[in-house]
């Protein structure tokens, strides 16, 4: 994920100070009960807000319009904004440009950049890493945009480097259609392909000759009911300047309704493989396509692949199967079948990754080049490779950054690489590892930061879940800071989907850190720390770990006179905000203050919605009668109570939101607002041009959500502002 979106969406955990609550703001609406009653499993539910559910209904547009003037009638008048924005700003704008998911084709080294004061990121080429003078700008939105609302969603240059395919999406949708590029010139093709990504994801690979290019396909208009057009993902091929209507089917037809396919290649682009996940439960299929031009079938969903890579003559298979924290089998590609693989890298107590999700597509975490096998593996959130031989003959590790996150792995020519580095206290930068002599360069892709964290402890603790699962907690402070439970505290955690929180460089922490403040990441089970057993903890009907582990880690906070309640504030976004609603329902007397983004709360309801369906497969689903039961059991929405004293609460949501229905967000809010006891705001803020946690906004709209997230929990936890200063 590039820099100015790592750093705006960790801003959102470290505060920086507002000023005292004001209170001068237009009434909420009056939110009336329109009771609806489901039955579920024999079980009658009530749904008193319903109708908050269409969002185009005027009574809904107009609800949600004074909920927003409220909050921002709220949020605009405390004085410290100004100075949060021009914090930020000048954070942004002072910080080093910054190169990321990068790719090389045909001897062309391809990158996303991020550069200080552009709106959008730009896809550029260099001549090397070390040649920043050689940057050549391919494709700048802002060029084709000039509202700012048009993103990359991801690039794909063809074999030999000459032309490029790009997604592109406006307002946060996510709903791309792939246009094509000159990469020397930077003009436009007349090829554009309409609706390539959609709630399923998106993804496209190039022929070996680089005529045309297959790609994720969605029903087109009348080929499937309305409601259908973002499911049945199928791949089809392109010929490039033919028309998309006169384009081929593939394969597919036999894929899950609810297939995330992702493609990618052999080096030499005669091989092409397409990764078929069934939803987002984690798991996969494996299709082969040969020099043939036939696809054929490795690998089953039932077999435990979480991930393969195709080198220059076998198939690489990353195998859960009786090994949760993984193992690697090798196959050749001329019996490429899971049948036929080989063990070569057995399982550990390190847990080897599957793959990463880039701009530049799906990016593994173990890569093959000449003579060897370069791996990541994770131990509990720090991650590092590990050198083999394509026997599984371990070489070493390649020196890295302590306690840090290794990026992306890119193979150069023979074994070399290229790896990005980051770590909590050292910014992103890219290295050359030269398995020769063994040394690693830093090259000149290299973040610079105009703070440092050198008066920073980073400690690792460990809380204790109601299971007693020791869970892991990274907690950040200024030395010296006296622990003497009175210091403001902020706790974020996810818990989902396999995803791993890792270490990450953000310095707009330290006004916070500096104020005496205490920040704290907590690796929560339903993640990948440990591997596929942690994973399969905090899912389906074990989702609760997920919130008992949090509530744990809150709880350690306060044992260990970190904070009190009464200072502590926490922060997550989409399955994080679930966790938000379900904490915050659970133990209300724990927290002070809650800003929960883009959340999911009915959680009986989610399937109702198209990403809904495909999160089902980690979630659970209603029409299972125990999911069923988990799921009621945790549900935000369905557990606020009249009476109750609710912590601070802040809501936001993006209108074009393709992810989690801003619905999620209205309903828990109407709920919170009728029922809290509390003498605390509960605020809804809606952005009108937006989607999934600021995907595809501008540098200045993710600096304004930002801001007003800070202001929030900083204003009620009522910290001290300290002007950062500048290193030199």
């Amino acid at each position: 994920m590039h820099r100015r979106r790592v750093l705006l969406a960790a801003l959102l955990l470290f505060p920086v100070f507002a000023l005292a609550w004001q209170t001068a703001a237009p009434p909420l609406p009056t939110t009336p009960k329109h009771p609806v009653v489901d039955e579920y499993n024999g079980v009658k539910v009530t749904d008193n807000y319903r109708w908050l559910e269409d969002g185009k209904s005027p009574e809904v547009i107009a609800w949600t319009e004074a909920e927003n003037a409220h909050a921002h009638a709220v949020l605009d008048n405390l004085p410290i904004r100004t100075k949060i924005q021009q914090f930020l700003k000048t954070l942004i704008d002072t910080s080093s440009p910054s190169f990321y998911a990068l790719e090389v084709r045909g001897g062309v080294l391809f990158a996303m950049n991020s550069q200080p004061q552009k709106q959008q990121d730009m896809l550029v080429t260099l001549r090397s890493p070390d040649d920043l003078a050689s940057r050549h700008v391919v494709l700048d939105p802002m060029q084709i945009d000039s509202t700012n609302s048009t993103a990359i969603q991801f690039y794909v240059p063809s074999q030999d480097g000459s032309k490029v395919a790009v997604s592109l999406a406006q307002g946060g949708s996510e709903m791309g259609s792939v246009h094509v590029y000159d990469v020397a010139s930077g003009q436009a093709l007349s090829d554009v392909v309409p609706h390539t990504t959609a709630i399923g994801g998106g993804s496209l690979i190039w022929n070996v000759d680089g005529s045309g290019f297959y790609y994720t396909h969605y029903p087109s208009a009348g080929e499937r009911p309305a409601e259908e057009l973002n499911f049945y993902q199928q791949i089809y091929f392109h010929k490039l300047g033919t028309s998309p209507t006169e384009d081929t089917y593939a394969i597919g037809k036999d894929f899950p309704r609810i297939a995330e396919t992702v493609l990618s290649a052999s080096p030499d682009g005669k091989y092409l493989l397409a990764t078929v996940g069934n939803g987002d439960g984690g798991d996969y299929e494996h299709f082969l396509c040969g020099p043939d031009g036939k696809w054929t079938q490795i690998t089953q969903f039932s077999d435990g692949i979480k991930a393969a890579v195709v080198g220059s003559d076998a198939v690489y298979l990353l195998s859960r199967d009786h090994a949760p924290r993984g193992k690697l089998l090798r196959a050749p590609l001329a019996t490429p079948e899971v049948k036929n693989a080989k063990v070569i890298v057995p399982e550990t107590s390190a847990v080897i990754q599957d793959f990463q999700y880039t701009l530049a597509g799906m990016q593994p975490t173990f890569v093959p080049t000449a003579t060897r096998l370069y791996v990541t593996e994770l131990a509990g959130g720090p991650t590092e490779i590990h050198v083999f031989d394509q026997n599984g003959h371990e070489l070493g590790t390649v020196p890295s950054e302590p306690v840090s996150t290794i990026t992306q792995i890119l193979p150069l020519s023979g074994d070399a690489i290229l790896f990005g580095n980051v770590s909590y206290v050292d910014p992103m930068a890219w290295y050359r590892y030269d398995p020769t002599s063994k040394k690693v360069t830093v090259t000149a892709l290299r973040e610079t930061s105009p703070y440092s964290f050198a008066g920073v402890d980073v400690v690792r603790e460990f809380a204790t879940s109601k299971d007693g699962t020791k869970v892991p907690l990274t907690i950040f402070r200024r030395k010296g800071t006296k622990l003497n439970g009175q210091n403001p505290a902020v706790l974020t955690g996810y818990g989902g989907f396999g995803l791993s929180m890792t270490p990450y460089f953000d310095p707009g922490s330290l006004p916070w850190l500096d104020a005496g403040g205490v920040t704290a990441i907590a690796n929560l089970r339903g993640g990948g720390e440990f591997g596929e057993d942690w994973h399969q903890q905090g899912m389906l009907t074990h989702k609760q770990n997920v919130f008992d582990d949090f509530i744990a880690c809150a709880e350690h906070l306060i044992q260990a006179k970190y904070t009190n309640p009464s200072k502590l504030g926490i922060e997550g976004g989409s399955n994080g905000g679930l966790l938000m609603g379900a904490v915050l329902t659970q133990r209300p007397d724990l927290f002070r203050a809650v800003v929960s983004g883009v959340g999911l709360y009915d959680m009986l309801r989610s399937e109702t919605t198209q990403n809904g369906q495909y999160n089902a497969t980690e979630y659970g689903s209603v029409k299972d009668p125990e999911q069923f039961k988990a799921l009621y059991a945790y549900s935000p929405y369905h557990h606020v109570e009249n009476g109750v004293k609710y912590p601070a609460v802040l809501l936001t949501v993006g209108e074009n939101d393709p992810r989690v229905d801003p619905w999620h967000s209205r309903k828990f809010a109407a709920a919170l607002q009728a029922a809290s006891a509390s003498k605390y705001p509960v605020l809804l803020l809606s952005f009108s041009n937006a989607g999934h946690g600021g995907i595809g906004s501008s540098e200045d709209q993710q600096i304004s959500m930002a801001s007003y997230e800070l202001e929030f929990l900083y204003d009620q936890l009522g910290a001290k502002w300290v002007e950062p200063q500048m290193s030199h």
